[in-house]
Parts: C-alpha cells; sequence; structure tokens
C-alpha cells in the first residue's frame, strides 16, 4: 500500500477531529469527556503541538531571515536591476497584507463563531501606540532580550542588519555565513521533525473545537477560505495585471500561456524554490535576458511572498474574530511590517507558511491555538498562494527586464503574430 504523504494524514486528522468533535459535542458533560479527554489527553496533544510550533518561531525567523539578506549579493553592486527587484516584492508584499486586511475586516470571516473561552493564557493586545512609536520599536536596545522575549521587529530588523553586513564584509564573512547556512538546514530540519506530529495537533485541535462550539466552526473556516481565494484574485487581477500594462504596455496573454506549465509546478509541490528551473525557462523563452532572470527569479523565490502575505493577514483576523479580540490601526500597522519583512526570510518550501504566520500572530498577542483550525484547509490554499507568489516573480522580472532594455520584445510577442499569421 502506497505510504500516506504528510498532507493526507493532516487532511484525515482534521476529519477524525471534526467527528470525534461533533461526537464529544453531543455528549453529556462529565469526569471522562471534560477532565480526562478534553482537558487531558487532546490539551496536551495539541496544546504541545502549538507550544512546538512558537519554540521554533524566533530561531527560523531569525536565522533565515539572515541567510536570506545574505545572500542578496554585493550591496554595492546591486544597482538598478537590484534595487527595482527589492522595491517591486516588497511594495507588492506591502499591498498584499494591506487588501487581506480590508478584506477580512469588511468580509469578516470569523464573524459568528465565539472561541474565546478555549485560549490558554491571556489573550489582549498590548497598550497603544503611535505609528512612530512602532517604527522605532523596531530598533532593539538589546537585541538578545529581544531574541529572548520574541519581539518579532526587532528580531527581523537585528537579522537583517547581520546579513548585510556578512555581505558587505567579504571574503572575511564567508565563515560566519556557512555557520548560518547550516543552522538554517538544521532549523529546517526541526521544523520537519515537528510537522510529523502536526495530524495528531490538527485532530485534537480540532475535535477541541468542535465539541466545544459544534458545526459553527465549519461555515467560519468555509469563509475564511473564500476570502482568501478572493484575495488572490484580486492580487493577481489588479495589482499584477495592472502593474504589467502600466510598465510593460504589452498584452499578457503569452505570459499566462507560459505560466501554466510553472503553475503546474507549483500546484502540485507548494514549493516556491521547486519552481525556479522552470520559471527561468520561460523567462528566456519570452525574450528576458540572462543578467536580469538570473537574478530576479531565485531573489523571488526568497523575498516574494505575497499571496503568503494576503493568508497571514486573513488568517490573523480572523483569528482574532473568533477569539473577541478587536485589531486597531497601530495592531493592523504591525501586522503590515511583520508579513511584509518577514517575507524576505520566508523559506520556498511548503508548511513554512505556518511558521510565519505563527510569527505574525505572535507580534500582535493573537492566540495560536487559532491556527489548529486552518492547518486542515491549508495546503488547499498553499496551492494557490504559492502560484501567487511565483506569479509576482515572473511578473516582476519581465517588468524590470523591460525598463532595462533587457526584454526581447519580438520574442515575447512571437505566440501572438504566429496566432494572426
Amino acid at each position: 500500500m502506497k505510504k500516506m504523504t504528510l498532507t493526507s494524514k493532516i487532511l484525515l486528522g482534521l476529519l477524525l477531529g471534526f467527528i470525534f468533535g461533533l461526537i464529544l459535542n453531543n455528549n453529556p458533560a462529565g469526569y471522562v469527556k471534560d477532565s480526562l479527554i478534553l482537558g487531558g489527553i487532546l490539551k496536551v496533544l495539541g496544546t504541545g503541538f502549538t507550544a512546538a510550533i512558537k519554540m521554533m518561531v524566533v530561531p527560523l525567523v531569525f536565522v533565515s531571515l539572515v541567510c536570506g539578506s545574505a545572500s542578496i549579493g554585493d550591496t554595492r553592486k546591486l544597482g538598478r536591476i537590484g534595487g527595482k527587484t527589492m522595491a517591486f516584492y516588497l511594495g507588492t508584499t506591502a499591498v498584499a497584507i494591506i487588501i487581506s486586511l480590508i478584506l477580512g475586516s469588511v468580509l469578516k470571516p470569523g464573524e459568528g463563531l465565539d472561541m474565546s473561552s478555549m485560549a490558554t493564557g491571556e489573550v489582549a493586545i498590548g497598550e497603544s501606540k503611535s505609528i512612530v512609536d512602532i517604527i522605532l520599536n523596531i530598533i532593539p536596545s538589546n537585541p538578545i532580550q529581544a531574541l529572548a522575549s520574541g519581539e518579532m521587529l526587532q528580531v527581523i530588523f537585528f537579522a537583517l542588519l547581520i546579513g548585510i553586513a556578512i555581505n558587505m564584509v567579504g571574503k572575511k564573512g564567508e565563515q560566519v555565513k556557512i555557520l548560518f547556512e547550516s543552522a538554517n538546514e538544521i532549523c529546517m530540519k526541526m521544523v520537519n521533525i515537528i510537522m510529523l506530529f502536526a495530524p495528531y495537533g490538527v485532530f485534537s485541535l480540532v475535535a477541541t473545537t468542535f465539541a466545544t462550539v459544534g458545526t459553527d466552526a465549519m461555515l467560519a473556516l468555509f469563509k475564511y477560505v473564500l476570502v482568501v481565494l478572493l484575495g488572490l484574485l484580486i492580487h493577481i487581477t489588479v495589482v499584477y495585471g495592472g502593474l504589467f500594462k502600466i510598465f510593460t504596455r504589452q498584452k499578457i496573454m503569452p505570459f499566462l500561456k507560459k505560466f501554466t506549465r510553472v503553475a503546474a509546478v507549483t500546484f502540485s509541490t507548494a514549493s516556491s524554490n521547486a519552481s525556479v528551473p522552470v520559471s527561468l525557462d520561460i523567462m528566456e523563452e519570452l525574450g528576458v535576458g540572462k543578467s536580469t532572470r538570473s537574478f530576479t527569479i531565485p531573489m523571488g523565490a526568497t523575498i516574494n511572498m505575497d499571496g503568503t502575505a494576503i493568508m497571514q493577514g486573513v488568517a490573523a483576523l480572523f483569528i482574532a474574530q473568533i477569539y473577541g479580540v478587536e485589531l486597531g490601526m497601530n495592531e493592523m500597522a504591525t501586522i503590515v511590517l511583520t508579513a511584509t519583512l518577514a517575507s524576505i526570510g520566508t523559506a520556498g518550501v511548503p508548511g513554512v507558511g505556518m511558521i510565519m504566520l505563527s510569527m505574525v500572530l505572535q507580534s500582535v498577542g493573537l492566540p495560536l491555538e487559532g491556527i489548529g483550525l486552518i492547518m486542515g484547509v491549508e495546503r488547499i490554499i498553499d496551492m494557490f498562494r504559492t502560484t501567487v507568489n511565483v506569479m509576482g516573480d515572473n511578473i516582476c522580472t519581465l517588468i524590470v527586464a523591460n525598463s532595462e532594455k533587457d526584454l526581447n520584445i519580438e520574442a515575447y510577442s512571437q505566440e501572438i503574430k504566429q496566432k494572426i499569421a
């Protein structure tokens, strides 16, 4: 018998947790249900899993961000291509998270589901701070304390600074860079080990949810998926389509026809990194010069995570709504900053989006238990958001190449000419 994949096991855990939770929900309260099952076995498995995820947030973000920023290349020689690429990737990621927050605030996918009684510990947002204070608070006065206390914006700033410094030092920093790359591999392996227990954690968290709130969670979860997919669709058509038309003045159909090959890879693997060879191939076929595509595509797999940002924004509001937590403008700004900066170090492999979501939730004081509810549908969303991530890499490459006169318009328009002929 063919071995089940981790995704299949997680989906099975979601289904069994849903069934078991409804069975518990229809049984009367008592020692066995409340103390032994809900307060004992399920609590250990569910809370233990979320604690393990939380354990990995700071080290993974710190190490991966150092590696991501250190691999950009010589910052003094990035030039126009580097500047345009970074501006596109970070700008569109910020726009993506803003779109998701607007959709989440207007459509309210978590409305009608109250899970505030299920949060372990206090669920509250800290005292209100001005935007200026939030920006100044990004700079840590004590980096070690920031790492220990999980001040994520400060951790991100410190990690980026180290990565840039490693770049500027040159050969003398190579050993440190290798050390961080090794640490990154170790962190990724630790995440993989933790994710082996995801089916049991999802089963426990989902069972606890449905045992407490019943079938109300199904409607909220369905709304969450629809809002995320709507955000992805808006981002593709309005942001990517609009920027492509404005900056290239070309028809988008030649690109979309070629991109179906890339989409087949992203849908099946849910990995940005896995799509890099195919993206490079179609960019070459569309007339993009090697100097541009060899820089923008690998860079995008590392720092361009628009689809992931949309998921994180909707998920943060969804979890805030089901736990009855009000997020103000300052908290919204913190989510935008955290998700945008974190996208620089998000590894282009399946599953890491949940770790990054944990970081975003932690930055504004939201409970991690909510992740268990959405993890069962994460694989479905992951296929779509990874495709959006990689589409952004390719659109950016075409725009930058066109601006640098490194795009062969004749090669790009070849399919249209053939069709007319």
